[in-house]
């Protein structure tokens, strides 16, 4: 069977709204913007950074250049879109906001170790690995159960509204204790940002009238709107999850790391602007050259930190 088929075969009917070329292009800058932030020590903040000349800046600032200029991608680009070409339906206004929350969690695991992500958080808690695992599969699961979902047409209050979608759908589904969580922190990151995508693409055109259809979640009737909302906050809660564990370890980030959660989290809320959006090419343009001149900025102090 195809990789996510139930995903695929039950929204056939939903026009399809891939990521925009120029935003693969704008994600393949930001592992070396990352490595260039990490690389700076903190001894060499302060270092006297020229940036553009004619003035006086030092290091840290170059840090903060990247958030700055994602920031003001996010705003242009919101203002490229506009009324006239945003066609926000109801699917992707709920979805765009995990986009947001899946690159702030990229941010908090940016620097950490492969050691990290598999050492014990104690009391019983989840590894970090383990969580992953977890968030990857339970994303997997909202992105093929709303697929059924809203391909069978129940009313909210349906007295025959299913209380789930039957074991053998679920068949095929990888497991979050092993294959979700298989592989390097960069495989397993790669394996959320594919099912997100995947998941963005093939559902936030859905109409209107298929995101007020009924469905469950955790046994509740609640409106497939509801489970596109839910990306979001079960993103945020095992965001939450790994900090506790990173605390009990005993692990401080270092300014850089600090604000390489910063700036991944408005590259995200840049992203956010186009995703699962039709005709978002222009304002993916926005958001592609803001990420190439950061990796320029940022490039620039790393020399300067390391001279």
């Amino acid at each position: 069977m195809t990789a996510d088929a139930p995903l695929m075969r039950h929204t056939e009917a939903n026009p399809a709204r891939p990521l925009p070329a120029a935003i693969h292009d704008a994600r393949a800058d930001l592992g070396p913007i990352v490595a260039d932030m990490l690389a700076i020590p903190e001894a060499a903040l302060e270092r006297d950074w020229s940036w553009t000349g004619g003035g006086e800046a030092d290091v840290r600032y170059g840090l903060y250049r990247p958030y700055e200029l994602f920031e003001r991608a996010q705003t242009e680009a919101s203002r490229s879109m506009g009324a006239s070409l945003r066609d926000d339906t109801l699917a992707a206004a709920l979805i765009a906001p995990s986009g947001a929350a899946r690159w702030d969690l990229h941010g908090l695991l940016a620097p950490l170790s492969e050691a990290e992500i598999d050492a014990d958080a104690g009391g019983g808690e989840w590894s970090i690995r383990q969580t992953l695992g977890h968030i990857v599969n339970s994303q997997r699961g909202y992105g093929w159960g709303t697929a059924w979902w809203q391909d069978q047409g129940f009313a909210l209050d349906d007295p025959d509204l299913p209380q789930n979608q039957g074991d053998a759908f679920w068949a095929d589904l990888p497991d979050e204790e092993t294959t979700e969580q298989q592989g390097s922190l960069e495989e397993i990151r790669a394996r959320l940002d594919a099912i997100v995508d995947l998941s963005a693409e093939r559902l936030a055109g859905m109409p209107e009238e298929r995101a007020n259809r009924g469905a469950r979640w955790s046994g509740f009737a609640v409106p497939i709107a509801f489970r596109l909302g839910r990306w979001s906050s079960h993103l945020r809660e095992h965001t939450i999850q790994i900090e506790k564990a990173l605390v009990t370890l005993g692990r401080t980030p270092t300014e850089p790391e600090r604000l390489i959660r910063l700036t991944l989290a408005a590259y995200g809320r840049a992203e956010a602007v186009v995703l699962g959006q039709a005709d978002a090419d222009a304002a993916a343009g926005i958001i592609r050259a803001a990420v190439s001149e950061a990796r320029v900025a940022i490039a620039d102090a790393r020399g300067v930190a390391e001279a």
